[in-house]
């Protein structure tokens, strides 16, 4: 039987714990020896869709064309993990609609502990007014409506989140 494949589509602000949360189930996943791919909102924007900005339509050309490489593989039987603040709704509700098999993560997370997070400094500059249209700052975050699996990182450890993704995953199918 041809292994059944799935985006699992993790959605939040900058700093939220996606890329973190990413890594764990990857690893999770890949010494369960699921075909697997990730897909990181930085490393897309640098590859993929490098010269798009960060106006709606821009973020919405972005978060389309991880959509489309996540239909191709997830409909190959890959697991396709994606990491992206993706802030607006209609879109990610438009990429789920081709995907079909799609599981969205929303790692939900206050903005005052995110910007706590903020490693890469984005918050303190955006705040200072060097970058514009930063999600959570200048520009709307909207959070799914009905997530498969919400993960509150401000209040649960990084093995909870993760168990909660698996355990959805496997109430609908997706692991053997």
């Amino acid at each position: 039987m041809k292994q059944r494949g799935v985006t699992i589509w993790l959605t939040g602000l900058s700093g939220a714990g996606k890329s973190t949360i990413t890594e764990a189930l990857a690893q999770k996943l890949r010494e369960q020896d699921y075909p697997l791919e990730v897909l990181d909102g930085d490393v897309v924007r640098t590859n993929l869709t490098k010269g798009l900005g960060f106006s709606k339509e821009d973020r919405d050309e972005n978060i389309r064309r991880i959509g489309f490489v996540c239909n191709l593989l997830t409909r190959h039987g890959v697991f396709v993990l994606v990491s992206a603040i993706s802030p607006y709704r209609e879109i990610r509700e438009e990429v789920r609609g081709k995907i079909g098999d799609f599981v969205e993560v929303f790692v939900n997370a206050p903005l005052a502990v995110c910007e706590q997070r903020d490693v890469k400094g984005l918050y303190k500059r955006a705040r200072a007014g060097e970058i514009k249209s930063f999600t959570g700052i200048d520009d709307p975050y909207e959070p799914p409506l009905n997530p498969e699996v919400e993960c509150r990182t401000d209040l649960e450890e990084l093995d909870e989140s993760v168990n909660k993704i698996l355990h959805k995953l496997d109430q609908l199918g997706y692991l053997r």
